[in-house]
């Protein structure tokens, strides 16, 4: 499954309303761990299409990244039916994120 690119437009409806488990990364362009993180998550979508997996630019939504409390990147969280179930900061192996969800 392809990564979803989110904003505050379709964020409800993408991961709030989701009805499987999303990973959401909070990332921004200039950021070289997430970068890192990307080629991962990528990777992931691929292997695992019951994960939607998304991914939110701290830079053009900054009022997510408030809400959601990021202060640093990459920031992944794991919403299920709406909540934030899991969260990590920091680049984090294949394996550890697939605990997390």
């Amino acid at each position: 499954m392809a990564i979803t690119h989110i904003t505050k437009d379709n964020f409800e409806a993408e991961v709030l309303q989701a009805k499987e488990p999303v990973l959401v990364d909070f990332w921004a362009t200039w950021c070289g761990p997430c970068q890192e993180m990307g080629a991962l998550l990528e990777e992931i979508a691929e292997e695992r299409p019951d994960i939607k997996i998304c991914k939110i630019d701290v830079d053009e939504n900054p009022e997510l990244a408030r809400k959601y409390r990021v202060f640093s990147i990459p920031t992944l969280n794991v919403f299920k039916n709406g909540e934030v179930t899991a969260r990590t900061v920091g680049v984090q192996s294949k394996e550890y994120i697939l605990g997390m969800l």
